[in-house]
């Protein structure tokens, strides 16, 4: 998908950011103990796309917590309803479309691409959904936004927001503790005499490999475990 073939969309206000990062805080630092690493790997200022592992409902607010710049997070359209809706669009969140809906996500990735040419962050899951967060697969949309908006991506993992046994839309236990890991960050371009398309695989792998990398570490440092269980995929294997 190039640039130009990406729909235009309503770009967030940086306002929602801003403010939704105290209601992310009091989140990761209040309600769970949240451990921060890496920070300094993140850019102040610029366009930057980070680039998270996802295991449970709850990455998400978390990541926009600690970060330490205001973040609009991709997050899946079907959290876009009721209450809960109307707070995700005033945080500036960007809605992905549903596989269903045969757009491919390509509203959501024009307006990430906005955001990241006026020179702010985007919060991507690569994985796509909650399981593993083992980043044993990843979507190219990260890959397409680093190449088409020049940015680099910080790989980020996200640790203890999902045990075993523990349901996708599960909600950690009061003072749970938690641990979220920047990376450094990764610069991707297009070389001289590659194809579109052979840069987008490229670079969708050197991000999932980094983010590999940095989650097995992190687990392996601190020793909270990834869950072992994906329930989204054995609940399709059942059908």
């Amino acid at each position: 998908m190039s640039a130009a073939a990406a729909p235009a969309g309503a770009v967030p206000s940086p306002v929602g950011p801003a403010w939704s990062r105290w209601v992310g805080r009091f989140l990761a630092r209040a309600v769970w103990a949240t451990g921060v690493e890496g920070r300094a790997y993140v850019p102040a200022d610029g366009p930057v796309l980070l680039a998270a592992n996802h295991t449970g409902l709850v990455d998400g607010p978390v990541v926009l917590g600690v970060a330490p710049r205001p973040v609009h997070i991709l997050v899946k359209e079907e959290m876009f309803s009721g209450p809960v809706g109307l707070v995700l669009r005033a945080a500036g969140q960007i809605p992905v479309d549903r596989p269903a809906t045969g757009t491919g996500g390509r509203a959501a990735l024009a307006t990430a691409l906005a955001v990241l040419r006026r020179g702010g962050a985007v919060g991507v899951f690569p994985e796509g959904n909650r399981g593993r967060g083992d980043a044993v697969s990843a979507r190219a949309g990260v890959a397409w936004l680093a190449l088409n908006g020049h940015a680099p991506v910080v790989p980020v993992a996200v640790l203890g927001t999902r045990r075993t046994g523990e349901g996708v839309a599960h909600v950690p236990g009061f003072r749970r503790r938690l641990h979220v890991e920047f990376g450094p960050p990764l610069h991707l371009e297009r070389q001289p005499g590659v194809s579109g398309r052979q840069a987008l695989v490229d670079a969708n792998e050197q991000i999932r490999l980094a983010l590999v990398e940095l989650v097995t570490a992190a687990s392996a440092r601190t020793g909270i475990a990834l869950p072992t269980d994906d329930p989204n995929r054995e609940r399709g294997a059942a059908r």
